[in-house]
């Protein structure tokens, strides 16, 4: 590419030299500004007289460069790239792409870089990145209490200043409540206890959103894949107990190695299974332990959609 227009450091030696012209700067300290000594300066000064600012343009601005590939072949891998690789965005090669292929089936060696700077000026590429597709936030719920997510994060809690811990965190998907509390490890007691807290503050919710972890839901065994029944952790039997939904999200490892069997209820969808599984049972809930309906601990539903829940009943549902 021939470069015609300055450079700043052209510029800047314009300007300098400019106020040495109009005597508001002296030639030794316009070479002290621009970095060079005082007989270059001279030199400098000499030329801007004589030629104006285009006397301190660099003598090779505008000239073809020795190591440049000839037009002829400028023009025929261009060509190639119209006929062969180009094409609408997303289907057209790269200039990377282009450039191996060109070399090992059309036999013309052209760096990419060299590639991606002709293809800029033929309009054959841009500069613009592939974008990934627009995914839209899901809404959220209506009412306290429908979803709320637990989770528990690992980090340097206390700045060095005690052990590291993990944090075990719950929030209202409707209003953003939050409770938290600081443990050492994300075991069951450690989500069993922020439970308890949250349902003696706000009730008893709906549906939890959780992590694929054994903690919350496992995979089914064989007995239950051949049974049908639902599997439970011990955390997952007490939210049964207590009627609530797990809904958990699916780890990468799960998604890849297609563990999940096609025929075997899915944890991650436990409320459904739970509902057949009761229909199953003749109406009695789902607690992994054939707890009857009557023992079930009494949840208050109040207009903000939350529920309340009294101790003596967390205790028979046995959280905490």
């Amino acid at each position: 590419m021939r470069r015609t227009l300055m450079s700043s450091g052209e510029l800047r030696r314009v300007e300098t030299l400019a106020r040495v012209s109009s005597k508001d700067l002296k030639l030794i300290d316009a070479a002290e500004m621009l970095g060079v000594s005082y007989r270059q300066a001279k030199r400098l000064w000499k030329r801007y007289r004589e030629q104006g600012a285009e006397g301190l343009k660099h003598g090779n601005a505008g000239r073809e460069s020795n190591r440049a590939k000839p037009e002829w072949f400028r023009r025929q891998v261009l060509g190639l790239i119209r006929k062969k690789y180009g094409g609408p965005v997303g289907e057209r090669f790269g200039p990377t792409l282009a450039a191996e292929h060109l070399g090992s089936e059309d036999r013309l060696e052209v760096d990419a870089e060299t590639l991606r700077r002709w293809m800029l000026e033929e309009g054959l590429w841009s500069r613009e990145r592939k974008r990934p597709p627009h995914r839209q936030r899901r809404e959220r719920k209506a009412h306290r209490g429908e979803l709320v997510q637990m989770d528990g994060s690992f980090a340097e809690w206390l700045e060095k200043r005690g052990p590291g811990g993990c944090l075990m965190d719950m929030v209202d998907d409707a209003t953003s409540v939050t409770m938290s509390r600081l443990g050492s490890q994300e075991t069951i007691w450690a989500a069993a206890g922020v439970l308890r807290a949250w349902i003696e503050e706000h009730g008893v919710p709906l549906a939890l959103y959780t992590d694929w972890k054994n903690v919350y839901v496992r995979e089914p065994n064989a007995k239950e894949r051949i049974s049908g029944e639902v599997p439970l952790t011990q955390f997952g039997a007490m939210c049964a107990r207590l009627q609530m939904r797990i809904r958990s999200q699916f780890g990468a490892s799960q998604r890849a190695s297609g563990a999940q069997s096609r025929d075997a209820p899915r944890p991650a969808d436990q409320e459904d299974a739970a509902e057949e599984d009761q229909d199953a049972r003749g109406g009695e809930p789902v607690s992994g332990r054939g707890v009857p309906a009557g023992t079930q601990p009494a949840v208050r539903a109040d207009a903000g959609g939350g529920g309340g829940l009294s101790p003596s009943a967390a205790d028979e549902a046995g959280v905490g």
